[in-house]
């Protein structure tokens, strides 16, 4: 798995601070930036924090790219729908061989893993003769649609990949473009850093929450599931009953941020 931040607002605790600046005191569009320091912006986002104003956040957004993740992962990574999402298509990208995500506790058992190997390489196999069953019947279509022989084969191979595409698992790995505010991406690590999230996109929200941690590390600071920013679990009955485990790699997380710097 890989995530890697693409693009983001500039100077994201500085704008999150003027947003708050505007909000609770007198000054006008010219002062806004007027002796915000470090320490004023800190001592906003605090503020901010403290009383659950959340708007001025949504003014800062970031893009990752992300790949080496299942179609299991994005189908739970879409749900989160105040954001924009890019996707590598299935429908126009032809996948000779196409890769997949191996859960741990499979990977780890051997007679687990054979089969599902098995599967993965049988569902190749599939896609394959779907394909060439299809192209030569849409080739004919698009001939005698008036196409060239060229742009009917093009044409035809992007429709058969189409519907063969059906065959592929929830493992098949993808490629995915996200773009979220840091509202959106505050409520997606409290749900999807918590330990009973589903293991693969969690591993992918802490890795995302590294990434904005070294661009906003105020704001960024007490994200995570509610047992970090709330010091209470909001699962009630459902709590997983470990915050020590979130705890410790967020700490392990803060110390190799502060050693790369």
């Amino acid at each position: 798995m890989k995530v890697e931040l693409l693009a983001y607002t500039p100077n994201p605790d500085y704008v999150v601070a003027m947003s708050a600046k505007l909000c609770y005191s007198k000054t006008g569009v010219d002062n806004i930036r007027d002796n915000l320091d470090d320490e004023k912006v800190q001592k906003f986002i605090s503020h901010l924090t403290s009383i659950g104003h959340q708007s001025p956040i949504e003014h800062v957004s970031f893009t990752f790219a992300i790949e080496g993740i299942s179609r299991v992962c994005t189908h739970q990574l879409v749900r989160h729908r105040i954001a924009s999402y890019s996707q590598q298509s299935q429908r126009y990208v032809k996948l000779e061989q196409f890769e997949y995500i191996i859960p741990p506790q499979i990977a780890e058992n051997e007679k687990a893993r054979e089969i599902f190997i098995k599967a993965m390489e049988d569902d190749q196999k599939a896609y394959d003769k779907i394909v060439d069953e299809l192209i030569e019947g849409n080739v004919k279509y698009f001939i005698e649609e008036g196409y060239t022989e060229k742009q009917a084969k093009s044409m035809a191979e992007k429709k058969s990949i189409e519907d063969a595409r059906y065959v592929f698992p929830n493992a098949c790995e993808t490629k995915i473009v996200v773009t979220m505010n840091a509202r959106t991406l505050m409520n997606f690590f409290e749900h999807r850093i918590c330990e009973r999230a589903q293991w693969e996109i969690k591993e992918m929200a802490y890795l995302m929450l590294e990434e904005v941690k070294k661009t906003a590390p105020n704001l960024f600071k007490n994200a995570g599931p509610s047992c970090i920013s709330r010091n209470k679990c909001k699962e009630g009955a459902m709590s997983c009953r470990h915050p020590e485990i979130p705890k410790t790699r967020m700490e392990e997380m803060d110390r190799k941020i502060k050693d790369k710097l």
